[in-house]
């Protein structure tokens, strides 16, 4: 019986030891995709009410409505797919965030409708809308920095520094459109007190570090010239804002930047396994 135990025990060990390694990489993804589907959820909420305002400024045009509704159903899909938090505060947080998101769809929803009936929006609900955004944005900011603390991962650097610019893009694209369309002849921001230029600024520092960081590929670098290839085309318009807007064009290629950015973002996770 004695003989038995003596060789169950270190079979025991030896099992447990080898289920734990295979379990780790699985536990490890769990947190890294559920950040990046948060990650995606705010991307896709900005996204909806920077076409909003193409939608209003460009009075009714269809592919915005389009593209509206990609969003609101991209974002809806992340938001059910974050079922699991790590902890008491995430959770807290998560219920908020559902709220939150709730809200600011019926009130896009709402609007939408009013522009197809009326053929404008009233003052009211749109800024109403921009600061349920403004809202949905911070609890989420919140919600990314609990959901790491809580589960013990960290999101790799070069991919939070990639997701970062991915979201200034879409700020300053969301602010650009804004300005553009100038509601009722008032601006709703997408909730910085910054001037576009000064957040072009810090795009463009950004973009200057990830071309410069040693971590890159040979492909991560040809992908870092694209975008800034890209990103140069629309600079000048978005420095000089107040002057003759094209919101079209930054729209256009904010989305193409911020589509190669998740690319980029993408394999810098990869790069870490």
């Amino acid at each position: 019986m004695s003989s038995h135990r003596s060789l169950a025990s270190p079979l025991g060990v030896l099992v447990a030891l080898l289920l734990g390694i295979a379990a780790s990489p699985l536990l490890a993804a769990a947190p890294a995709d559920d950040l990046l589907r948060l990650h995606q959820l705010r991307l896709a909420t900005q996204r909806s009410l920077g076409d909003f305002y193409m939608y209003n400024g460009m009075e009714g045009d269809q592919r915005y409505a389009r593209t509206i509704g990609e969003s609101l159903q991209q974002a809806q899909s992340r938001l059910d797919e974050l079922d699991q938090m790590p902890g008491e505060g995430s959770k807290t947080l998560y219920a908020g965030l559902q709220r939150e998101w709730q809200s600011y769809r019926d009130g896009l929803q709402m609007l939408l409708e009013a522009m197809r009936k009326q053929g404008y929006t009233d003052l009211q609900p749109v800024a109403d809308l921009a600061d349920h955004n403004q809202r949905l944005m911070a609890i989420s900011a919140e919600l990314y920095r609990k959901m790491q603390e809580e589960s013990g991962y960290s999101v790799p650097p070069m991919t939070q520094r990639s997701r970062e610019q991915s979201l200034l893009m879409q700020g300053i694209a969301l602010d650009y459109a804004s300005r553009s369309a100038s509601v009722g002849g008032s601006f709703f921001g997408g909730g910085g007190e910054r001037a576009i230029d000064e957040l072009a600024g810090e795009f463009n520092s950004g973009l200057d570090k990830l071309n410069r960081a040693r971590q890159n590929t040979p492909e991560i670098t040809s992908d870092l010239r694209a975008i800034t290839t890209k990103w140069r085309y629309i600079e000048k318009s978005l420095l000089n804002y107040n002057e003759n807007t094209v919101p079209f064009l930054v729209n256009k290629y904010a989305d193409s930047i911020i589509a190669s950015l998740e690319g980029v973002s993408a394999q810098y996770a990869a790069s870490q396994h």
